[in-house]
């Protein structure tokens, strides 16, 4: 199925086609109230579509590893050593077969809740979503050291994208539909509300605006207190200590912490693509890779089998004791490894839980460099890791603000929400200026997509040549006489024309005003309108948006340029004016800008939803 043009009709909406005759689905999409309403029950299914995820993940790590009752993968306790060597290659085998599978039948990419937003208005294929949670799920169970939160927020937002699509939503609507559902998916997945509004608000739909608040907020509300009715109330981590003093003279430390933090999330998204470079470079079939990826990860585990799995076991471990400097380094190298390996290999996952664990670890060893050195800072070993997760997550995923409500929501310490606030924000701010990419933005650039966040550049793929087009091109043959041009062309009729040869192909533009200019009149009688033409390599294509129609203007210096019906057939179809192009652009920008701020259609000329 592809999500690009006209909006998605998949077979899985089929058996809600007769609610039709129920629900009026043009109230429904008019009425901000309903929708709001709306955002309950569905961030709800959410919550519970998350939690039988991760119950069913817990479940294949017992069976898979043989853990004991009660324990997390990542803690490294209690895993058959035997089991820790084959089950990875074994993973990877079978994520390569679905691999195959998906790419026999459904083999575009899947697009996921950012790119959604941020190119198709927030059109996303239910059916690509499962896709990607099973995937996300065998790369878990077989220990990849990656989070199922990519599984999660795909499955929300893929869910409402679908309800949206169906209710036949606005754009702008079907955009804040899909946040509401990573939200829901995000909050439930972390007993964390506020997180996971902001997470919808920061990464998938790109900005905070008050015609989203009220949907991603209740979507978000309903999926944490769905997710608390079924396992419980406490938080995803528990921080064993009483209320911690950050003093004064720590903060200028935890800003530097932030710095470095910035750098280990750096490394870890560079060492990703290194890994992946390698992994197909190497003379294998490229469906192998999680096999071989698998492999190494084996390796890796059998000296730290704390690298497995999301973190979120091992975090709660580290909070209860915390290993000594060398131990702790070698650990955060054989996560940023396991991590990278993970991603390079092709297994599906996030590093949202893994960007946690690996700040843990990074605070919790700069904590350990320093405490010999400063006595004061023997009681500040919690808040080192607790800024390092912040930090170095901030870093990866890119979404500063949601890191630091999901600390304070864990600890529910406002002291500490502070100083993780000086962490984060210097670790924000460097990645933004030395790197310049999150995690899931910097894949976007590797496959060629220049998408920085989920702000709505597709409107600009949307408006084409092909909706900007004038159809009444006037053309000529290049070998007309002047003098029967000026016959066919009479001065004030129209400004340009468009020379073609005797196979219809565009040769250049010829300027009206030159035709009938009277320093000709003594050469006419021997010229032919190709002498006149001019421009023959500019020109555009049905398929241009319309910043490259603007940047061809500029390069061209013409007000007007033809638009040709393909590469290799250049025959004139239409033309467009600059002047008319610019109109557009700038109407478009007002609309979606009015939209933004809750004036739909109030200033719109035509509708492009």
């Amino acid at each position: 199925m592809s999500v690009e043009g006209t909006a998605v009709k998949e077979p899985h909406l089929r058996p809600w086609r007769w609610t039709g005759r129920v629900v009026n689905r043009h109230r429904l999409r008019n009425s901000e109230p309903a929708l709001i309403a709306l955002c309950a029950p569905l961030g709800a299914m959410i919550g519970l579509v998350v939690v039988a995820l991760h119950e069913f993940v817990s479940w294949l790590h017992v069976v898979d590893f043989d853990l004991p009752p009660g324990f997390h993968l990542s803690t490294g306790i209690g895993i058959d050593p035997l089991r820790l060597a084959v089950v990875p290659a074994l993973g990877g085998v079978a994520l390569a077969l679905l691999t195959l599978i998906g790419r026999r039948y459904r083999p575009h990419e899947i697009v996921d809740p950012v790119e959604a937003n941020a190119i198709y208005g927030g059109r996303m294929s239910l059916i690509d979503s499962i896709r990607l949670a099973g995937a996300t799920i065998i790369s878990n169970a077989a220990g990849a050291s990656l989070g199922m939160e990519a599984a999660y927020s795909q499955m929300g937002s893929g869910m409402l994208s679908s309800v949206g699509q169906w209710l036949h939503l606005r754009r702008a609507d079907l955009r804040v539909f899909v946040a509401a559902g990573a939200a829901a998916a995000i909050a439930a997945a972390f007993n964390a509300p506020l997180a996971g509004a902001f997470y919808a608000y920061e990464l998938v739909l790109g900005s905070y605006t008050p015609g989203a608040l009220a949907q991603v907020a209740t979507a978000s509300l309903a999926g944490t207190l769905t997710m608390r009715a079924t396992i419980g109330v406490a938080p995803i981590f528990l921080v064993h200590a009483p209320p911690m003093e950050v003093h004064h003279w720590v903060y200028p430390l935890l800003a530097m912490l932030g710095v470095l933090a910035a750098g280990i999330g750096i490394v870890t998204m560079r060492a990703a693509t290194w890994c992946e470079t390698a992994l197909r470079s190497l003379p294998t079939p490229q469906w192998l890779r999680p096999v071989i990826g698998g492999g190494v990860l084996s390796v890796i585990a059998s000296a730290f089998p704390q690298v497995l799995g999301s973190g979120h076991g091992a975090i709660q471990a580290m909070f209860k004791t915390t290993p000594m400097l060398l131990p702790l380094a070698l650990l955060l190298l054989a996560k940023i490894a396991a991590s990278a390996i993970s991603i390079g290999s092709g297994f599906r996952g996030g590093l949202f839980s893994t960007s946690l664990y690996l700040g843990c670890l990074f605070g919790a060893t700069v904590w350990q460099a320093l405490a010999p050195l400063a006595g004061w800072l023997g009681n500040q070993e919690m808040i080192f890791m607790l800024v390092g997760m912040g930090a170095v997550a901030a870093a990866i995923v890119g979404a500063p603000v949601t890191m630091v409500l999901l600390v304070l929501e864990v600890t529910g310490d406002f002291d500490v929400g502070l100083g993780v606030l000086s962490g984060v924000i210097t670790a924000a701010t460097i990645t933004r200026y030395a790197f310049g990419y999150s995690f899931a933005t910097w894949r976007f650039h590797l496959r060629g997509k220049g998408i920085r966040g989920a702000h709505d550049v597709g409107w600009v793929a949307d408006l084409t040549v092909a909706r900007l087009i004038r159809d009444d091109a006037k053309t000529v043959r290049q070998d007309t006489p002047l003098l029967q041009l000026r016959s066919q062309v009479p001065l004030g009729s129209r400004s340009l024309v468009f020379a073609v040869d005797d196979a219809d192909r565009y040769v250049g533009i010829i300027d009206v005003m030159l035709v009938h200019d009277p320093d000709l009149d003594d050469a006419a009688a021997g010229l032919v309108a190709g002498d006149l033409a001019n421009g023959r390599g500019r020109y555009l294509l049905p398929e241009m948006d319309i910043r490259t129609v603007l940047s061809r203007f500029d390069e061209a210096e013409s007000e007007t340029l033809p638009v040709l019906a393909a590469p290799a057939d250049r025959r004139v179809i239409g033309y467009v004016t600059e002047a008319y192009a610019l109109r557009r652009y700038a109407q478009e920008m007002e609309r979606r800008r009015n939209a933004e701020l809750g004036e739909r259609d109030l200033f719109s000329v035509g509708r492009v939803d």
